[in-house]
């Protein structure tokens, strides 16, 4: 739902995905469609989180949580409670982000709903696992950060190869920040194998991304490599 328009990174693509959101989570409160109200709320507050608009992600997050909250179906609950807290993560009120993450554990344990139409059809223990590292990342919690990577990658899976790069793009991220240098260039290898023949605009900016974080080793001939790899990928 507005996946296409919200990968772009341009303000003219920002715009149109804020204005399909906000469209769709009008019609669907007419319609009186919780879950796909709390989808379209979802994408917004995602949209605020990447623009810095942290008062207004929360607020977004909490809309979200609130419309999706009798849903008889765990994943789309545990997708909801996701979205909150990483939008107070971001806001760096580690009560409530850690209350949300809790919350969405406990949905995303329970047996998926019968299989059928749904908007968190998508939203897999291992995109949560994924989901849920990088809020823990941004709570300071590295070492339980690491530990939901690993499980979205080696125990859950992942259903497309630009997921699984971009997970390994984040881990090396986890890697580098806790000082394991040679454990992050190790994964920066298999997230430029994986990246390689990729067009995305996520997965662009985690390969510029990594370029920049190795500047600073740049008498490592390891590193030296990984930035000319990734380079070459970005042409």
């Amino acid at each position: 739902m507005g996946e296409k328009a919200d990968e772009g990174d341009t303000p003219e693509l920002r715009g149109l995905a804020q204005r399909y959101y906000a469209h769709s989570f009008r019609l669907a409160a007419e319609a009186g469609d919780p879950e796909l109200s709390a989808t379209a709320l979802r994408g917004l507050a995602v949209q605020c989180v990447d623009l810095g608009y942290r008062a207004e992600a929360v607020q977004l997050g909490e809309a979200c949580v609130d419309y999706g909250r009798h849903l008889d179906n765990p994943r789309a609950v545990a997708y909801y409670e996701a979205t909150l807290a990483n939008a107070a993560a971001q806001d760096d009120d580690r009560r409530t982000a850690t209350k949300h993450l809790t919350m969405s554990e406990a949905a995303i344990s329970k047996p998926a709903a019968v299989a059928g139409d749904s908007w968190a059809a998508h939203y897999s223990p291992g995109r949560w696992a994924h989901e849920s590292g990088m809020i823990l990342y941004r709570l300071g919690d590295l070492g339980a950060a690491e530990e939901h990577l690993h499980l979205a990658l080696d125990i859950h899976g992942l259903d497309r190869r630009r997921t699984r790069a971009i997970v390994l793009a984040d881990l090396g991220g986890v890697r580098l920040r806790q000082g394991d240098v040679d454990g992050a260039m190790a994964t920066w290898r298999d997230f430029l194998d994986c990246a390689d023949g990729i067009r995305s605009v996520k997965v662009q900016a985690a390969l510029q991304d990594m370029r920049v974080r190795l500047t600073r080793y740049s008498g490592v001939p390891e590193a030296q490599e990984l930035r000319e790899r990734a380079a070459r990928v970005l042409e």
